[in-house]
């Protein structure tokens, strides 16, 4: 699988990024919680080269605590700062001006010297498709000034923005990276909605996230679907088997007692988008450990 999702306007973007960086102090990037390290722009360690960092791990009330504790734990070893947050509801988003401060507190100290006391600290934030990007920013500002939409491909223009404590905040439109060669990056990223789900198959997609769950929290699909693991595994297509089983729990037959694997499909996706089966995150940090 190949997924191609590079629309023109993200080509114009990135280009718009890079000059951007020009004046920018701290580039901070917003990231699912879920799917922290594939949620993140790859090329953005290119882009903010020699730029202090920091890392927002948006939407924690939906993803597994003691990884998110992990993840954190990860990005601050890179010399990032991390702030975690749940933007719906607020939580977090006040430590993120004085986590700025503290990143810049030396080139903070330096404007001072130099006699520019009061000099607005200038944040770009950047973030993929629907990671939250515009509600953080909405919380961050105390206002509805951000588009926010729950779906990828909201914002298309940058502007800047001033917070009340000394932070000018530049919000970007959200890109991908032009191609994802890895099957697994496509699918975690169409699991949460990053990716419109017209590029994939709504029940292979489903399928997959059945054997992710079983995989990452076996205990939340079994406890809301009633599913035989077991049987399932010696299938020879396990996904589509616990969709099944999924789909003739809930009854959903069609003419013949067909099971309408599609209707549970979409209702998987949508109660996995949701929280309904729990806080689950799909990667680990040291799944990524060479």
């Amino acid at each position: 699988m190949n997924i191609q999702w590079y629309p023109g306007h993200m080509t114009k973007t990135r280009r718009q990024m890079q000059e951007n960086l020009k004046n920018i102090d701290l580039v901070c990037e917003v990231v699912d919680a879920r799917i922290p390290q594939v949620s993140r722009n790859p090329d953005m360690d290119e882009l903010a080269a020699g730029k202090p960092r920091m890392i927002i791990l948006n939407r924690i009330d939906l993803a597994d605590p003691a990884l998110t504790r992990r993840w954190a734990q990860h990005f601050r070893a890179k010399g990032w700062a991390v702030v975690e947050t749940d933007s719906k509801q607020g939580a977090g988003t006040a430590r993120f001006a004085p986590a700025a401060r503290e990143v810049l507190a030396e080139q903070i100290a330096r404007w001072n010297e130099k006699g520019q006391v009061g000099r607005a600290v200038r944040v770009m934030v950047v973030g993929i498709p629907n990671v939250g990007k515009s509600t953080f920013i909405n919380r961050i500002l105390g206002r509805k000034s951000a588009k926010a939409a729950d779906k990828p491909g909201v914002t298309r223009g940058s502007q800047w923005f001033r917070v009340d404590s000394g932070i000018d905040l530049l919000d970007t439109p959200g890109i991908l990276w032009p191609k994802f060669d890895d099957e697994r990056v496509g699918i975690l990223l169409a699991c949460t909605g990053a990716v419109k789900d017209d590029i994939l198959d709504v029940e292979t997609l489903a399928c997959k996230l059945m054997e992710l769950l079983a995989m990452h929290a076996p205990e939340s699909i079994t406890a809301r679907y009633k599913l035989d693991l077991a049987a399932a595994a010696d299938s020879d297509f396990p996904g589509y088997a616990l969709l099944e089983q999924a789909g003739r729990r809930r009854g959903f037959l069609i003419s013949g007692g067909e099971i309408d694997t599609e209707r549970m499909a979409r209702i998987l996706l949508d109660e996995f988008r949701g929280g309904v089966l729990g806080r689950i995150t799909l990667e680990a940090p040291e799944d990524y450990e060479v």
